[in-house]
């Protein structure tokens, strides 16, 4: 038992640092950090996105996303059309800028993923990913009943 919950948990680890390391070192050419990575990638790909989406989509704090958001926008990649004091539910949208480095950002990623998909079948990849949202799903479960 104890091998099995290193082994999880160390990869576990792992992966993450790679992914923040992989985030940070390909985004720094234009400025941007982890968290603004997956800001523009899910716009791009969503076309437009209120504040609560991304913090749903990202699984990231309320927080986290705002001040992303506004790094994002005082550097022209975003703009909110909303006039609203609060903005957290008001639709954001990439500029041309937004769109041009989200493109590039979406492609870097297709590469990671692939290399990091390298000799991992159809099959197998679904279901690594059907066992990773389950383990997720237990734990998150298991957080709330819990309060861990």
């Amino acid at each position: 038992m104890e091998e099995r919950f290193q082994t999880f948990t160390v990869l576990i680890a792992k992966i993450s640092r790679s992914i923040r390391k992989i985030k940070s070192e390909e985004m720094e050419e234009y400025e941007l950090k982890s968290p603004h990575v997956s800001c523009l990638y899910y716009l791009f790909k969503e076309e437009s996105l209120t504040a609560k989406e991304l913090c749903d989509i990202c699984q990231e704090d309320k927080a986290s996303i705002s001040r992303s958001l506004e790094y994002l926008e005082e550097r022209g990649f975003l703009i909110c059309e909303s006039n609203l004091k609060k903005r957290y539910k008001s639709l954001l949208k990439l500029t041309e800028k937004g769109k041009d480095i989200a493109k590039k950002i979406g492609d870097k990623i297709d590469a990671v993923l692939e290399i990091a998909s390298k000799g991992l079948s159809d099959e197998n990849r679904a279901i690594l990913y059907q066992s990773l949202t389950l383990i997720s799903n237990n734990l998150d479960l298991f957080c709330k009943k819990y309060g861990g």
